[in-house]
């Protein structure tokens, strides 16, 4: 941070209480939210200053031969000139640039950019001149929000799915047990060295990698028929599997391009479901099976309950995003960057993902963050006007909640947590999360709700859309899970 834009930092406060004096201030467009500002600050306003700070001093000052209050004025400035005018300095720039951003209601993202900033000193004659550049929150006008039609998905849970559930549980209890007679199956576990090639050339790998026969991601790339490639594989050997990299690719190198996995596999494991007995049911503090299903289907239900909202959630985002037009500053800074990959792991973070896997999804994320940051960056914008037009508030204790509850999904006293967080960053993106799902909720309660029936397996293939002054369409992610999270099959 410079000096200029910590003097801005720190006198802002004082310079609320002064803005009797009226700067000349000249504001320029300089492309999409982003503005020059040219400020004067006239000879007679920094004498007026220079004799305060003086003033001051000299009542202050202890100066030996002299009583507190008594020392010639002559002394004082020749002793303390420098000190005071750096201060004068620094006071004038807090106090006109807060009157620059004020009188102006300027909505600054981020710090200012001095022009020369080295250069700004006090004149010894005439006034002192400075600019500088600020990138501010776009100006739009929001559609209409109120009686949107929003399609709500309906699900059904059946037993089958409760079975399901049951399954996965058992997966999960059971044990992996070594398999040494035949080749690789459908869901066996599997330790291989991993090496990715493209035109025979190594472009990445990882020893011991630990797979899942079953469509997935290997190597970061999806493989939907990843078990059918491995199927019939025995330790020992060696099987390639070739993978075509997408057009929207982060690494723009490969994009159309096909790449090579090589998979040299190292052992084989079978998952033994665990028995549904009585100590089973008792490590899980239940009394009978029943009781174990009954609970299996309100978490079911509380998971479809989530995702149902996001479902609507995200189609009032789509309808903004669609019939919202405004430009965003061209350069988008490294910290309003990080801020939209913070805001991404804690979402992540909210829904249960481990730790490991949420840095992971992060990296992936950063690699291709600046679309992503564009789009995410013009949604806050919007859902941030949406808020303050409707008066939307988190309060500390909505606050606290929802860090209590990531506390207890991480292990962690809330305290503790909130610490963190704040240290880190991501309590204030909490509170911006909050805020935004707060306001899109607002526009939920006033919507035209619209059920329809989906089944579990074709939620996410049923369109969910969202009409209103412009048409929109999501595709929903309500249906109940068959996995207690998603197998990670990357090197």
């Amino acid at each position: 941070m410079t000096e200029e834009q910590t003097a801005v930092a720190g006198q802002s406060e004082a310079a609320e209480g002064e803005q009797d004096f009226q700067y000349p201030i000249k504001v320029e467009d300089i492309g999409p939210g982003a503005k020059r500002v040219s400020v004067e600050i006239p000879r007679e306003r920094i004498e007026e200053k220079l004799k305060e700070q003086f003033r001051e001093l000299r009542q202050q000052a202890a100066i030996p031969g002299f009583r507190s209050g008594h020392a010639p004025q002559k002394l004082i400035e020749k002793r303390f000139a420098s000190d005071v005018k750096d201060q004068v300095r620094r006071a004038l720039i807090g106090e006109s640039y807060e009157q620059a951003v004020q009188k102006n209601s300027l909505q600054v993202i981020g710090e200012p950019e001095f022009d020369d900033a080295e250069k700004i000193q006090l004149p010894e004659e005439g006034s002192l001149q400075y600019s500088f550049l600020v990138e501010v929150q776009p100006e739009f006008n929001l559609p209409p929000l109120f009686g949107l039609k929003v399609r709500k998905p309906k699900i059904e849970i059946k037993e089958e799915n409760i079975d399901q559930a049951m399954h996965n549980l058992r997966e999960q209890q059971g044990a992996l047990v070594p398999v040494e007679d035949r080749g690789v199956e459908a869901a066996d576990y599997l330790i291989g060295d991993v090496h990715v090639k493209l035109d025979g050339n190594e472009i990445a790998h990882q020893n011991d990698a630990q797979i899942v026969s079953r469509p997935g991601r290997i190597a970061g790339w999806q493989v939907d028929d990843l078990d059918a490639q491995l199927a019939g594989l025995k330790t020992g050997e060696t099987r390639s599997v070739k993978v075509n990299v997408p057009d929207d690719h982060p690494n723009e190198q490969l994009r159309g391009k096909e790449v090579e996995i090589e998979i040299a596999l190292k052992e084989i494991k079978k998952m033994e479901l665990a028995e549904v007995t009585p100590a089973f049911l008792a490590d899980l503090d239940f009394e009978n099976e029943q009781q174990l299903r009954d609970a299996l289907r309100e978490q079911m239900v509380e998971k479809i309950n989530y995702d149902v909202q996001q479902a609507m959630r995200e189609q009032v985002n789509r309808y903004l995003m669609e019939s919202v037009q405004l430009e965003l500053p061209e350069k988008l800074s490294q910290k309003q960057t990080d801020r939209v990959v913070s805001r991404r792991a804690v979402e992540l973070m909210m829904r249960g993902m481990p730790r490991e896997q949420v840095e992971a999804n992060v990296e992936r994320l950063r690699s291709g963050a600046a679309e992503e940051a564009a789009r995410e960056l013009k949604l806050n914008f919007i859902l941030q006007k949406v808020a303050a037009q409707q008066k939307v508030t988190v309060s500390e204790g909505e606050l606290n909640g929802r860090v209590a509850l990531l506390a207890v999904q991480r292990g962690q006293r809330p305290e503790k947590l909130k610490q963190q967080m704040t240290k880190d960053g991501t309590l204030s993106n909490l509170y911006v999360q909050m805020l935004e799902q707060k306001a899109i909720d607002q526009v939920l309660a006033r919507a035209q709700i619209e059920e329809i029936e989906l089944k579990p397996g074709d939620a996410n293939q049923a369109p969910v859309e969202a009409a209103g002054a412009a048409d929109a369409s999501v595709t929903s992610s309500a249906e109940p899970e068959t996995k207690e999270g998603e197998q990670a099959q990357s090197t």
